[in-house]
């Protein structure tokens, strides 16, 4: 199990991916970020408000987290950008040493919709805090990234409802790309890596023509947005498994906002690097753990006198620590460790997924494990 954070060598180009080994379509990868190389495929822990919840960043870095994720709209209004780069950036802000990634708040001001107005410049909006208006552009969205010290910078684009029109997908795809060019303009702090993100809803006529689109542009890495936003994931995942392999060979891939075990291993298998989902901490703190013999859903009352292990196969502190039903009992006395220790295992889970998986493919058992992961999790 990977450890610890390793700074970048200077032999690397920042930004610079490296395949090095692949299995079918699944990939083991390595991309260089001016604060360290990210192993992939990876998952990355989503700390929306320069947090992980739950969890410290030395906790962060000791179950394998490579990856950080900050959230453009919810910094920029609450402590405020400029606050944080007075702070020495997002990464001293929030005391963590590896790679951050940042969204460009695209998603969290689309879903405000009666509080949002669209226009060809940008997004005028409502504060869910305070009413107070704010605009947001792909100049303002780049400016407010490279305050935060982002080293990965994800492209202002057009976040769609779903399910949408093909006249309104046609416009949003359109716009997500002029978008994107405009953000490509306002990008000038050069250790920063942007990625442009892909577009079209569930039609794989309309995921193609963003995907020539977008990566029409010379990025360092490209993403699949607008999936998980309520369509069945059996389409989601028919989609990635056509549109994956046709993404840049020689670009990081990254899959926006998925997701189950499930999905992770079933999108590696169709050629996905990057993923990112609230789902591990969301659910633990609603007393939901993911281990090696399915889900469990710690609140059961079959739980109460149990003192074995959440899960014999996992070596994380939650299960070398405390039984079942203790961690039944904090759930629903509703004390904090309960949802620290349930965070713990659910991050670890997924990390140590990440690490068998990228173990697998550079040992050209990638198959296997695959085939092992589905009997489990299906």
């Amino acid at each position: 199990m990977e450890t610890m954070i390793e700074k970048a060598s200077s032999a690397f180009p920042c930004g610079n991916f490296t395949l090095l080994a692949q299995e079918g379509e699944a990939r083991r990868g390595r991309l260089i970020t001016a604060h360290g190389p990210i192993e992939t495929p990876v998952f990355m822990a989503v700390g929306t408000k320069a947090t992980v919840k739950a969890m410290t960043t030395h906790e962060l870095a000791e179950l394998g987290t490579q990856v950080v994720l900050g959230n453009t709209y919810h910094l920029h209004l609450r402590p405020g950008e400029k606050i944080i780069q007075r702070q020495g950036g997002l990464h001293q802000f929030m005391r963590w040493p590896g790679p951050l990634l940042t969204d460009s708040g695209g998603f969290q001001v689309f879903s405000l919709n009666q509080l949002r107005r669209l226009t060809e410049e940008g997004v005028e909006f409502r504060s869910h805090l305070d009413g107070a208006k704010h605009f947001l552009s792909p100049e303002t969205s780049m400016q407010i990234q490279m305050d935060l010290g982002s080293d990965i910078i994800m492209a202002f684009d057009e976040c769609l409802e779903y399910p949408a029109s093909d006249e309104r997908i046609k416009e949003s795809m359109d716009l997500t790309y002029r978008w994107l060019l405009r953000s490509q303009a306002a990008m000038t702090r050069t250790e920063s890596l942007l990625f442009g993100i892909v577009q079209g809803g569930l039609s794989l006529d309309f995921r193609r023509y963003s995907l020539q689109q977008i990566t029409s542009v010379d990025l360092p890495g490209y993403a699949l947005g607008g999936f998980s936003v309520g369509e069945p994931m059996e389409l989601m995942h028919a989609l990635v498994k056509e549109v994956a392999p046709l993404m840049p060979a020689q670009k990081p891939r990254y899959l926006m906002g998925v997701g189950t075990p499930l999905d992770l291993i079933l999108s590696i298998d169709s050629g996905i690097d990057m993923f990112d989902c609230v789902m591990p901490t969301r659910v633990a703190r609603n007393g939901t753990l993911f281990t090696w013999q399915g889900k469990v859903s710690i609140k059961r009352n079959e739980y109460k006198e149990d003192s074995s292990p959440l899960d014999p196969e996992c070596d994380c502190y939650t299960c070398t620590h405390y039984s079942k039903a203790y961690l039944r009992h904090l759930f629903l006395s509703g004390e904090i460790l309960g949802s620290r220790l349930n965070t713990i295992h659910n991050l670890y889970f997924y990390m140590n997924l990440m690490a068998k998986s990228r173990a697998a493919i550079e040992k050209g058992k990638w198959r296997e494990f695959r085939n092992f992961c589905l009997k489990r999790f299906l």
